[in-house]
């Protein structure tokens, strides 16, 4: 139609002076109306528009408001067209969730020249993205007993044509406050998790690592990144979590969204969807969706993380008053409140459970338990209530698993944390999750992610093994530390 290709506001052609007292100043204005308004129409006939303003939709009606909405969704859309596009790996925007690594998300990653791919874990709770390298002290693949298939890929720098180490002597390296001294040796980086003692250090390196277009040319995108050559690993990475390597997600200028958003890629945002059948998938520079719900950030700017404020907890039919503040960190498997947030919560939705609690094994970390109903078990929803007003949907609060033949347990997975608030994936479940770092807000939106069945052909030859969902131990999830001259994940 006609009216969709004027403008919003249209300017009129009329000029008026007014003078000042003695002083000869004038002051020239301009009227503005609106597209659709009397004058514009009156102007648009007199100058023999074709079809005549007649055909225009009358203000206040349906068609009048439709007609300003597509015209606002044009210039959305020439806005949108300007920005990169999204990203997501080379080897695909899958993700997936293995149990006996941690019950992670985790994702095929390709680096140097020629290009090695690594299983790495995903996480938002840190910043660096380390690879297993020159190994004096890694996971080997006899440590994973229970994924025999499994082996662990190395990263070597003199197999890379296109790697370089970073020197002591480098603007990087003394962001860091490593410590490092003198023009030859190399700048080297030591991160320390809570979990497990479970730390990572080594040196850091700079190498191409593989990205594809997420638009209809899917094209690759060779992007220089710095990452931790990880010589030496403790803890936890020696046994199931990480061993093939962890790509932090953080708000640090050393992660790998800061990277490609400072340097053009992308936007400065990234999401991640987590499926209730352990498939996801991640993608750099996208901003989510208008009817997403969102929250801002309550960021430390000296320790800059993921954190949102809960001002209410809904669990079932019992509303609870709270004020805390809580890390959005994927690599984390489960969630944790700290008391009194954690009684208060457990304790609401234990009331209203029907079921005969179950004492578990020690390996589980929940505290309360259930025996599941020969019939339908009533689990109690839970819905935490954010700094925005917005609700943050828990659409999986449980975990269920076999206890002997024909016979199921669940429990809910919340457990009492020491130091932290973190929503930990199993919070995740069931959304897409915006990380907008322009905005500095966290989006999030139900969905429903495809079957493993449909995904296949986006994984590539012996990777599929990796899908398999194999039992293992249940992990607390990698939590953040603080310590003085390494580069840490802070809370």
């Amino acid at each position: 139609m006609r009216f969709l290709s004027l403008p919003l506001l249209l300017l009129s052609a009329v000029a008026v002076f007014i003078t000042g007292d003695g002083a000869g100043a004038a002051t020239l204005g301009l009227d503005l109306h609106h597209r659709f308004s009397p004058t514009v129409r009156h102007w648009f006939d007199s100058r023999g528009g074709g079809g005549g303003a007649s055909s225009w939709p009358e203000n206040g009606t349906a068609e009048y408001y439709a007609a300003l909405a597509a015209h606002d969704r044009a210039l959305h859309g020439r806005a949108l067209s300007s920005s990169p596009p999204d990203l997501t790996f080379s080897e695909g925007n899958v993700t997936i969730r293995i149990t006996s690594l941690s019950f992670l998300h985790y994702a095929m990653v390709t680096v140097g020249t020629p290009g090695a791919t690594f299983l790495v874990a995903l996480d938002t709770g840190s910043d660096l993205f380390w690879l297993p390298c020159d190994c004096y002290g890694c996971a080997s693949s006899s440590s994973l007993n229970s994924m025999p298939d499994f082996q662990v890929s190395l990263y070597s720098p003199n197999a890379s044509v296109t790697s370089q180490a970073v020197p002591c002597n480098s603007n990087f390296c003394e962001q860091q406050k490593t410590g490092c001294s003198g023009v030859t040796g190399s700048c080297p980086y030591k991160v320390v998790y809570v979990s497990n003692d479970t730390s990572s250090s080594g040196i850091f390196v700079e190498d191409v690592m593989y990205f594809r277009t997420e638009d209809t040319q899917s094209e690759i995108v060779e992007a220089q990144i710095i990452f931790g050559c990880g010589q030496d690993q403790t803890g936890a990475f020696q046994e199931h979590a990480a061993p093939n390597g962890l790509l932090g997600l953080g708000m640090e200028k050393v992660s790998v969204p800061s990277i490609l958003s400072s340097a053009g890629f992308t936007s400065n945002s990234f999401s991640m969807c987590f499926g209730h059948d352990d498939i996801g998938r991640i993608s750099f520079g996208d901003k989510g969706s208008l009817d997403q719900d969102e929250t801002p950030f309550n960021v430390d700017q000296l320790h800059p993380k993921y954190n949102i404020s809960i001002i209410g907890m809904l669990v079932g039919n019992a509303a609870i008053d709270a004020d805390f503040s809580v890390l959005v960190d994927t690599g984390t498997s489960f969630t944790y409140f700290t008391e009194p947030i954690y009684s208060q919560l457990s304790k609401a939705f234990h009331e209203q459970v029907q079921d005969k609690q179950y004492t578990t094994d020690s390996k589980i970390p929940f505290e309360y338990c259930y025996i599941m109903s020969s019939g339908t078990s009533n689990v109690p929803t839970v819905t935490l209530t954010t700094s925005s007003g917005s609700p943050f949907p828990v659409n999986y609060p449980i975990i269920a698993f076999p206890v002997q033949a024909n016979e199921l347990a669940y429990c809910f997975a919340v457990a009492k944390g020491d130091k932290l608030n973190i929503i930990g994936q199993n919070f995740l479940t069931g959304l897409q999750v915006v990380f907008d770092r322009e905005r500095m807000i966290l989006g999030w939106k139900k969905v429903m992610m495809s079957k493993i069945q449909a995904l296949f052909p986006q994984l590539h030859g012996t990777h599929r093994l990796l899908i398999l969902v194999l039992p293992g131990l249940i992990s607390t999830g990698l939590r953040p530390k603080r310590r003085r001259g390494t580069i840490t994940k802070s809370p």
